[in-house]
């Protein structure tokens, strides 16, 4: 019996110091990430006001740590205008709600035999739902109910999409997503979690801005899908409370440039939600990773903006906000588009579909620098240059 109590104890200790290892180690990144600097790019004064809310977030009525409540109290803390709730299954949502001064904005997340499928802007009930249904059925009742879907998560390793189908048949796609690179960073326990943890401590904001590490999967299928037909491109916060709603509220946001959505929103709740839920299907809205700046005078000119078209040939100007340090922001292009030698103008070299975002250079692990990306607008449809055009 002695000699289980002493292996017993020796296994305590070991576990014991393994864990005051692991959150020295964590320590090392309080301390720095408590002097990160944010935002990196200050608002500029005077820049119009954008209506700004949080797309897919889980509540008490699933899998969420808060009630809707809590959650819109969060919202408020972080500035927010409004917050998408995505319960998982929740087919019959509450009726779009002012809360705490926070519009909410009733949606679902359906569970698939192929995947998860967002849904919102319903504007009759959602009929036939069940669990586990084909893709096909579930997209159809979302744009019988005259909604919006999105493939969420549609690369993530644990929940991915894998009807090629009807994934052509879905309009949105969230492009970057906060769970996804939570997971992304708990697959490299040493190089991503650890410093997350530590920056976390320190400073929340800074801890979820570490996990945002985009992977090339996401891109390279919402490129794919993009090419035949106009997609919607969203930020999925897919909030659970864990790190908490408002750290990662604070972080990153959709936002509806004025001329789509002018702030503030209606009083009428009702209203108010379908006014958001068209912009966000509208392709229009902006994705921004807010602790690195607002987004408040970004535009992309040279783009029909109903449509999101442009042609070959034609060249886009991206005008970045604020006043951006030398060396600390650059645009990215991926698809048929190159970025010309001034690294603000963007020529459309063939026909299909360009993805034009801007990048910044925001507090890395210890004390360096990373690229993230700052500001994600829609893909534009790049359309054959026709006779005499």
């Amino acid at each position: 019996m002695s000699r289980v109590r002493t292996v017993l104890a020796k296994t305590l200790q070991a576990v014991l110091g393994m864990g005051l290892l692991l959150f020295g180690v964590a320590g090392v990144f309080a301390l720095p990430a408590s002097c990160a600097r944010y935002p990196v790019v200050p608002p500029k004064a005077g820049a119009p006001t954008w209506v700004r809310g949080a797309y897919h977030v889980h509540t008490t009525r699933s899998d969420g740590e808060g009630t809707p409540r809590e959650v819109a109290r969060a919202a408020k803390a972080a500035g927010l205008d409004f917050v998408v709730l995505t319960d998982h299954n929740d087919f019959t949502p509450p009726a779009p709600a002012w809360v705490e001064g926070v519009l909410l904005v009733p949606g679902v997340e359906i569970s698939t035999s192929a995947g998860h499928l967002a849904a919102f802007g319903m504007e009759r009930p959602l009929e036939g739902m069940r669990q586990w249904m084909p893709p096909a059925d579930a997209v159809k009742a979302v744009a019988a109910a005259g909604g919006t879907s999105v493939l969420a998560h549609p690369v993530q390793e644990r929940n991915p999409w894998t009807d090629d189908a009807s994934a052509r048949e879905v309009p949105g796609f969230e492009l970057y997503s906060a769970d996804t690179f939570f997971r992304q960073a708990a697959s490299r326990p040493v190089s991503r979690l650890l410093p997350t943890v530590g920056a976390y401590l320190g400073n929340p904001g800074h801890g979820v801005m570490l996990m945002v590490s985009p992977e090339p999967g996401p891109a390279e299928r919402f490129m794919e899908l993009s090419r035949e037909r106009p997609r919607v491109a969203l930020c999925a916060h897919d909030a659970h409370g864990l790190p908490s709603y408002q750290a990662v509220f604070e972080s990153m946001a959709m936002y509806l440039p004025p001329e789509l959505v002018p702030s503030p929103l209606p009083q009428d709740a009702g209203e108010a939600a379908a006014r958001v839920a068209r912009a966000l299907g509208s392709g229009r809205a902006v994705c921004a990773f807010r602790a690195l700046g607002e987004p408040a005078g970004f535009a992309l000119e040279g783009v029909e903006p109903e449509r999101r078209e442009a042609r070959v040939g034609d060249v886009l100007r991206v005008h970045v906000p604020g006043s951006p340090e030398e060396g600390s922001v650059r645009v990215e292009v991926w698809g048929d588009g190159r970025l010309l030698p001034d690294g603000r103008s963007v020529e459309l070299t063939g026909a299909g579909v360009v993805q034009v975002e801007v990048w910044a250079r925001g507090p890395g692990r210890f004390l360096g620098t990373e690229w993230r990306p700052w500001i994600v607008p829609g893909p534009v449809r790049v359309l054959p240059r026709g006779p005499g055009i």
